[in-house]
């Protein structure tokens, strides 16, 4: 198991009195040894019984597709739908366009803009390209006779469609078939049902498969349904059935930057001039010896896996290290660790990120698969630990965490992954959990509402105004007093004129996401507030469900005898720091400021650094250098996104229990 790294400012301020409270807090219970009498957990076993299939595998397939919930019947990020992960990829319809002002993705002054579709940006059509799986939900039909809306919506058919497909995978490779059959036989027809197009890909799923069946699952699905799939210890997959499916075996390359128990290739985003100076679709450099890497971006695709490979091969596009694959969880690396890919719209993040897409879609209301999130929670421990990265919130972020760079950019940068990716369960696999201390009233909070229930009136996911789906989110919404009516926080770079930011699925003004830590400005009843943005923003906050945990650490607060501070969304170095010929990179604030009085969380202490890189061989004067200033900066929680205040400018001091309530 990895070390789990924490946060510099929660190891300065923590010590050993928080250690021991976090050891004092509940272990997470076992998983039930027994199936209750629930309705959902009897349609799994009717369904196992009459196709034939061992119960333990119908249910440690559904887990890895859908960990058992139903998602209102609508379909995930690759057109799967209900907890067997139906997939029905030609009846998905391409969304609205959401018209936001274009990111450049590269986020340098130095260079030309180079913008790329995104949830900000022209939508990709999903439909485009089939995943390898192709369209099962048809299938499905054919074997169960069942209408396919009912498949789509209608938990039990869907149940009863899945098991169907297992069973008819198994009688293909003329394995034993029967629901009494020994579970470890079936590991041919898991890995088919991945839909992969690759043996090490179908192998990766299949063994999580059989690792959630040794180790048991028990949780509560998102409409209510108490399910339990009890573990067998010591039941060793019959992996040699893989070989019947004919997928074929492509060797893993050296040098790929990928651990090994997950399924991964090299597909190279190209490194090409095309004269005028221009080139792309990413920089050279070596990195961690040149520049510590410091974040682990999380973004999505806004297109099917096979668009967005097809994006990233371009030279004149933009680029990213990692994509993932929906369907399977299997990997693309297409930039080196080493090197800076151009994909977080802010150029001090990117010269110091490794950026994953996953393919979804932020504004439509899909959901991501198990599949995808436990690889890509593998991928980013391995990272971490490559690249000495803590796991935390202050290091692994989603694009919509990245700050703009100039007041002008701020209200373009993207927004992904959205409100739907489920921050708490990722943080999970990771092994690195959100915890509190457990005190009432400590100076921090950290955002963490229980996603199945937390669901946000979201609206604007299909059609303007409408509605989304009701759907577990991450979210918690921010208002500007404590009350549920109370108009929510304005954000004024994204709504200048000062008016209410507004539950429009692409507006985050006025959210805080879990796993983000804020400081404390006060409690009244059962709501809470944080500073956010230079104001106070409640959230609803009750003691009987709470959607925080209380923690302590450093805060930032202004200087005595400063009345406001500047905020920056880059970390560049004062103008005396750049050599002769190399020009210098503005340090202009953005458009918020920290006041008086005011304490916002510390995510990190960090050095000024600008990583020149404007041509194509090096060429140009100080290229492929890092200028470093004396000018230090905190990283701070200060809205949604994470920003920076200059360390001059700042106090920073151990969040104060009982703090202001």
């Amino acid at each position: 198991m990895l070390p789990t790294k924490q946060p510099l400012s929660r190891r300065i301020a923590i010590g050993a009195a928080v250690v021991g409270a976090a050891a004092l807090l509940p272990a997470s219970p076992a998983p039930a040894t027994a199936a209750s009498a629930d309705s959902r957990q009897q349609e799994y076993a009717a369904a196992a019984a009459e196709f034939g299939v061992p119960e333990s595998v119908l249910l440690g397939v559904s887990y890895l597709e859908s960990r058992w919930d139903t998602n209102a019947g609508t379909p995930s990020t690759s057109g799967g739908y209900g907890p067997m992960h139906l997939t029905d990829v030609a009846g998905l319809a391409t969304g609205p366009e959401h018209p936001e002002h274009g990111e450049d993705r590269r986020g340098d002054q130095a260079r030309p803009a180079r913008p790329a579709p995104g949830p900000a940006g022209p939508h990709l059509d999903r439909s485009a390209d089939a995943p390898p799986g192709g369209q099962t939900l048809d299938a499905a039909v054919a074997l169960t006779g069942v209408d396919e809306h009912l498949l789509r919506s209608q938990p039990a058919a869907n149940i009863r469609g899945g098991a169907a497909l297992l069973a008819s995978y198994q009688k293909s490779l003329a394995a034993p078939t029967g629901p009494a059959s020994d579970p470890a036989a079936w590991y041919g027809a898991v890995a088919r049902y991945a839909g992969s197009d690759r043996a090490d890909a179908a192998a990766a799923f299949a063994d999580e498969v059989y690792r959630t069946i040794a180790e048991g699952a028990s949780r509560t699905t998102d409409d209510g349904h108490r399910i339990t799939l009890p573990g067998r210890p010591g039941l060793a997959p019959q992996r040699s059935w893989l070989d019947r499916l004919g997928l074929p075996g492509t060797p893993r390359p050296d040098g790929l930057e990928c651990p090994r128990d997950i399924s991964c290739e090299w597909i190279p985003a190209p490194y090409q001039a095309f004269g005028d100076g221009d080139y792309g679709n990413h920089d050279l450099s070596d990195r961690p010896a040149r520049q510590k890497i410091e974040y682990i971006v999380i973004h999505d695709t806004e297109g099917s896996y096979d668009t967005t490979l097809r994006l990233v091969q371009d030279p004149t596009y933009v680029s990213w290290q990692y994509t993932l694959r929906s369907a399977d969880g299997h990997i693309a690396q297409h930039v080196l660790g080493k090197d800076v890919a151009w994909h977080a719209g802010n150029w001090y993040v990117n010269a110091k990120a490794i950026g994953l897409e996953h393919e979804g879609f932020a504004a439509q209301g899909t959901w991501y698969t198990e599949a995808m999130y436990r690889t890509s929670a593998k991928l980013v421990r391995y990272l971490a630990d490559r690249y000495d990265i803590p796991l935390d919130r202050d290091h692994i972020i989603g694009h919509d965490n990245v700050p703009g760079i100039l007041p002008a950019n701020v209200r373009g940068m993207h927004w992904d992954p959205g409100p739907y990716w489920d921050w708490s369960h990722y943080f999970d696999l990771l092994k690195a959990p959100f915890r509190g201390i457990g005190i009432p009233a400590a100076g921090l909070v950290t955002i963490d509402p229980d996603f199945a229930t937390n669901r946000p009136a979201f609206t604007g996911c299909d059609t303007a105004g409408v509605p989304c789906p009701s759907r577990g989110s991450s979210s918690v919404i921010l208002r500007s007093a404590p009350a549920a009516d109370a108009p929510l926080v304005n954000d004024i770079a994204l709504r200048p004129d000062g008016t209410p930011n507004t539950m429009h699925i692409s507006d985050h003004g006025a959210r805080a996401s879990a796993g983000q830590t804020y400081a404390l400005a006060g409690r009244q009843g059962d709501w809470t507030a944080i500073w956010y943005l230079g104001q106070k923003a409640w959230f609803h906050n009750p003691r009987s469900n709470p959607t925080a945990k209380w923690t302590v650490g450093l805060v930032a607060t202004p200087k005595p005898g400063r009345a406001t501070i500047p905020v920056y969304g880059r970390a560049y170095p004062e103008a005396d720091a750049y050599p002769a010929g190399v020009p210098v990179q503005a340090v202009t604030p953005l458009q918020y400021t920290l006041a008086a009085g005011q304490r916002y969380a510390v995510g990190n202490i960090l050095p000024s650094e600008y990583y020149r890189a404007t041509t194509f061989d090096g060429s140009s004067p100080g290229d492929w250098t890092v200028i470093r200033g004396d000018l230090r900066y905190v990283q701070i929680q200060f809205g949604h996104r994470i920003m920076f205040v200059n360390a001059d400018d700042v106090r920073l001091l151990p969040s104060p229990i009982g703090a202001p309530g």
